[in-house]
């Protein structure tokens, strides 16, 4: 691969910052804190790291309702601890990926405080505002994610504004041409100081319908958490022109050497809608979506769909199991406390083509946290509790000793969620003295994606799904490895390969190599070179 596309099958970790490490004691993750835990990072084995939001925000959606785009928020340092992180990170050999929330912004940002209070001033246009019906009711139909409609009233302006989010999160016009020439100016300011790329929050809600036609009902007879669920977004999300955009922005990416981005696609037809956006040269660089985030169930199909998917797709997917919009995959899938199904997922998500994003601590194998009710902070969470944390169990701090006080993660007599007691056991700490423990395993697997250039940009080729196994093999030139995953718990499965396999890559269980059969234990995997 050139130098250029090194984000072409890499493997990422994101780092939620508020809850990964705190230096100086006031209970919340920051820069500085980052910095110091860069080396863990980069002994990990991964290519580079994505930073969830540390800009100016009122933390209304912690970080994703930004106020300023151009500074960091005081509670994570300074524009000169950012540059710290950036330069330790560059040291260490890692790259680095910001997140960006162009959609949306804060209500607190002064874009908008201009924008409601002048709507014939030059930010009059810069978010979405509308009259009302005749009877004073919405301009439409549409639903926002977190609940109830997509509108507000702003006495000030007498319209409504659209939010797709929370009301404190309104949307940004982007059929404004000023507006896409700030957010590319925005662009141009990290890229400046060094950034290696972007993730983009929900960038396929850029667009609206600019005739604000209703969306239609998709039938739901069932009674789901939010309202939007009733609807088929047609005319909210994925719009077209949002293309059109992408494309101005990669533009000005390939100005820039070696940088990326890394859309993040928010549809109802995750696969479809996430090829769109990296479709030939001229779009995004790769795209992630919810359809394995969303899932519930660790099955052969699940992967195999995926995969099937993208075989004739001409842009490059990238992978997730677990972030922080979601419980974590251990829960979500049932595996916690079953280590060896922990480890058989892991391996499942790196033996995909695409590049590959780990959320912090899914290294450790954690479950989803238990977080009180009177403890929550998510809005979602708080309106939606039903018993469940649902975001906020996974955005619980990182346990890194658990002898210390708050796991070492702070000195705090209080962090901002809790440390769920069930986490110290799976600490940092312990884990690196237990060859046998998931943080082991997961810079094993790692190192053998690095160390095989076919694990990460081969194709995919040979792919049987069976009821309980699936089998595959990447290849690039001469180069192939057969990819092996027994998903049964209770009994052990024969896989005949093609050709014979040769060495063994790296594996978990009991795996039998006999020529061209291959047994595997209940939940064993094995990648395979072959001969």
């Amino acid at each position: 691969m050139q130098a250029q596309d090194w984000w072409r099958g890499a493997t990422l970790y994101q780092v939620y910052p508020r809850s990964f490490m705190d230096s100086n004691g006031d209970g919340i993750g920051d820069l500085a804190g980052l910095v110091s835990k860069l080396p863990y990072i980069a002994e990990l084995g991964v290519d580079g790291i994505w930073l969830s939001p540390v800009f100016r925000s009122p933390m209304k959606d912690f970080g994703y309702d930004v106020s300023d785009y151009r500074d960091i928020d005081p509670i994570f340092g300074a524009l000169s601890d950012f540059d710290a992180a950036v330069a330790r990170a560059h040291q260490l050999g890692l790259k680095v990926i910001i997140d960006q929330v162009w959609s949306h912004s804060s209500d607190q940002h002064a874009w908008f405080a201009k924008s409601a209070a002048d709507p014939d001033g030059p930010f009059g246009d810069y978010y979405v505002w509308a009259d009302a019906k005749p009877d004073g009711s919405p301009p439409n139909n549409w639903q926002a994610v977190f609940g109830g409609p997509s509108w507000s009233w702003h006495p000030r302006r007498r319209q409504y504004y659209l939010h797709n989010f929370l009301p404190s999160q309104p949307d940004l016009n982007f059929w404004n041409p000023k507006v896409q020439d700030e957010i590319l100016d925005i662009a141009r300011f990290w890229l400046d100081r060094g950034v290696d790329g972007f993730r983009l929050d929900v960038i396929n809600l850029a667009f609206h319908d600019r005739l604000l036609r209703d969306n239609p009902s998709n039938g739901l007879s069932a009674r789901p958490p939010m309202a939007s669920l009733y609807q088929r977004h047609l005319y909210d999300r994925s719009r077209p022109e949002t293309l059109d955009f992408v494309e101005r922005l990669r533009a000005l990416m390939d100005q820039y050497q070696a940088r990326m981005c890394v859309g993040e696609i928010f549809d109802e037809e995750p696969l479809a809608r996430q090829q769109d956006y990296v479709e030939g040269d001229g779009r995004l660089h790769t795209a992630y979506s919810f359809f394995l985030l969303e899932a519930r169930e660790l099955s052969a199909r699940l992967f195999a769909d995926a995969q099937d998917a993208w075989a004739q797709a001409s842009g490059w997917p990238s992978w997730s199991l677990g972030n922080h919009d979601v419980p974590r995959f251990a829960s979500r899938f049932g595996l916690a406390p079953d280590r060896a199904r922990i480890k058989l997922a892991l391996a499942l998500l790196l033996a995909m083509r695409g590049t590959i994003f780990l959320y912090q601590g899914e290294e450790l194998g954690l479950p989803q946290a238990h977080v009180p009710a009177e403890r929550l902070r998510d809005p979602f969470a708080i309106a939606a509790y039903t018993g469940s944390a649902f975001r906020d169990g996974a955005r619980t701090p990182m346990p890194w000793n658990g002898d210390l006080v708050q796991a070492g993660f702070s000195t705090a007599a209080e962090t901002w969620l809790p440390v769920d007691p069930a986490h110290r056991a799976l600490c940092v700490h312990g884990q690196l003295d237990d060859p046998n423990s998931v943080l082991h395993f997961t810079r094993e697997l790692i190192a053998a994606r690095q160390a095989h250039v076919v694990l990460k940009v081969g194709e995919i080729i040979d792919q049987e799904a069976g009821e309980s196994h699936l089998a595959f093999v990447r290849q690039a030139g001469a180069q192939r490895i057969a990819c092996l995953f027994n998903l049964s718990d209770a009994k052990a499965q024969t896989v005949s390969l093609r050709t014979a396999a040769g060495e063994v890559v790296v594996s978990s269980g009991d795996v039998t190599v006999d020529g061209r059969a291959v047994t595997l234990g209940p939940s064993a995997f094995a990648y395979l070179a072959m001969a």
